[in-house]
């Protein structure tokens, strides 16, 4: 994991290339490097040492002439070592070195090979391809200067204040001067008429546990963010049993405005009845509301769900890069995947229910991709989502959409993934966990938090503010106080449009208050709290 920039284009000037690199060091805080190649290209690299501590160093070099910077993990690294690159001669042991190799290799085509999570560019003479993995679980902006150079990082900051134009780059493609934009992904379940699969809850079972396998690669300590919920309590239980056959102890993380928040008192059963070393954080809402607008410059976003859910993403992070551990498995996907949300059981139709499933994964990198990446990397600490693993997807995407529908159950959400799991003879989770009702980040961290965020936000912005929001902010418009108050701090630290153009907001469909709370839907268990009362939009 790290912060790359790439610059195509001659005349540059280097150092301030390793400036602007450097408004993004927190992504890499254990080294900064940076290339100037013989065509005049630039690439730097701030990197956070996961993978072959000590050679492992980027831009790195292929046998030719190319060079690559990278961003995220390869986790089929020494299967292509072994198979189609055991003929190339590698410099280092690090998982990133086989993009560079199989571009000589192969070309552009080449992208369907790697597993992992990634955006890198490679270089080579005046010729260029850059790339993002199939969900965008790695952040990759792109842009253009007033001389015509191609920029390419991982966040907005180095770019912003230096292209005419830019945007984000677009997950499962890749880009090269001769060909543009190129989709490489095209999974079979972005059809809706695909999903014809019989239930296998056996093989749902065996599918995530190999995704989590695969994502405990690492040469530094692991450890996993547990809210208590069921997308995170199942890979922590998974990581747990994994671990435990090598005779190694799973760290687990939590957090909440105290110890009765319910995702605390979830977690605390989970960590005990896995035998996990466990770490509970707790934070004040005058805290988190004080580092709001450190938090915005550093999520790039004023999407309302995001900033809620970031801000105990952020307190956490730095929490767990104090106690030494760099890597943490996280849930996010689950209920993408498997309608977990509490609106998708007011989906009018199985078909609806479906295309929303599959509308919400390929958005996954706008909002809680976005905000696992960047609220954790604010930090050096780098999240791993099991749930995204692309052989889970095509499985799990395409089982017949009846079987993941609520009401079909009685009205209880993700119900075949719980029942995957549900195995009394060797239980992964107590029961009361198991079957525990959704609950969002932003609202299992504590109720108050976001009800006194609603109120912080409406006392510091005017009705006549809000009334005018369309004049000063006519892209996106805010239909809301705290909606205003966001954009208000992200238009403060990036004022052009290109980049309130980058930001997608998160509603639910298919129920009357739009609030991005799940409380706000009415099958919560405490739909008759203040929030779901208001009837707001966002």
């Amino acid at each position: 994991m790290c912060g790359i920039l790439a610059i195509i284009g001659k005349g540059k000037d280097e150092e301030l290339v390793k400036t602007l690199s450097k408004r993004m060091s927190h992504r890499g805080p254990d080294e900064s490097d940076l290339h100037l190649t013989a065509n005049g290209h630039i690439l730097s690299h701030e990197r956070l040492s996961i993978i072959d501590l000590h050679s492992g160093r980027q831009p790195i070099k292929g046998t030719k002439t190319a060079y690559m910077v990278h961003n995220g993990e390869i986790y089929n690294h020494q299967q292509l070592r072994e198979t189609v690159l055991k003929h190339h001669t590698f410099r280092t042991k690090s998982d990133s070195e086989v993009i560079v190799h199989l571009y000589e290799e192969f070309g552009y085509d080449f992208l369907d090979k790697l597993d992992g999570d990634f955006a890198f560019v490679v270089v080579d003479g005046d010729d260029f391809i850059a790339g993002r993995d199939p969900m965008g679980v790695k952040p990759l902006y792109y842009g253009l200067d007033e001389r015509g150079r191609i920029y390419f990082a991982s966040e907005m900051k180095p770019i912003a204040d230096q292209c005419k134009t830019f945007a984000t780059f677009p997950p499962g493609h890749f880009y090269t001067p001769k060909t543009g934009f190129v989709k490489y992904y095209r999974p079979e379940y972005e059809d809706h008429t695909s999903a014809v699969q019989d239930l296998n809850l056996s093989l749902i079972r065996e599918t995530l546990t190999e995704a989590t396998r695969k994502r405990l690669m690492s040469d530094v300590p692991i450890g996993v963010l547990l809210s208590g919920g069921l997308d995170s309590s199942l890979t922590s239980s998974i990581a747990a049993r994994l671990l435990a056959a090598e005779g190694k102890t799973l760290h687990s993380f939590s957090i909440g405005l105290d110890k009765s928040a319910p995702d605390a008192v979830a977690a605390r059963k989970v960590a005990a009845f896995l035998g996990t070393e466990h770490h509970e954080v707790h934070f004040t809402i005058e805290q988190g509301i004080e580092i709001l607008e450190k938090l915005i410059w550093h999520l790039e976003t004023y999407d309302v769900t995001s900033v809620r859910a970031s801000t105990p993403m952020y307190f956490l992070s730095k929490a767990i890069t104090d106690k030494g551990i760099k890597v943490v498995l996280s849930g996010e996907g689950a209920d993408e995947i498997f309608g977990g949300y509490l609106y998708f059981r007011n989906a009018p139709s199985t078909e609806d229910f479906q295309k929303e499933t599959i509308e919400r994964v390929q958005k996954l990198f706008t909002a809680d991709l976005l905000r696992a990446d960047k609220s954790t990397m604010a930090h050096g600490l780098e999240a791993r989502v099991p749930f995204l693993d692309k052989a889970f997807l095509d499985m799990a995407m395409t089982i017949k959409a009846v079987e993941k529908q609520p009401k079909t159950y009685d009205g209880v959400e993700k119900y075949i993934l719980r029942k995957a799991f549900d195995t009394p003879e060797q239980p992964y989770l107590p029961d009361e966990v198991l079957w525990r009702q959704k609950e969002q980040f932003s609202d299992g961290v504590g109720y108050s938090w976001i009800d006194t965020l609603i109120e912080y936000c409406a006392s510091k912005v005017t009705d006549g503010q809000l009334e005018t929001a369309a004049e000063r902010f006519p892209y996106n418009t805010p239909t809301t106080k705290e909606a205003y108050f966001y954009r208000d701090i992200f238009h403060k630290h990036y004022p052009q449009l290109s980049a309130a153009q980058t930001v997608r907001k998160w509603i639910p469909k298919w129920q009357e208050n739009q609030d991005p709370s799940g409380r706000a839907n009415a099958a919560h268990v405490k739909a008759d709290t203040d929030i779901a009362k208001t009837g707001i939009t966002i």
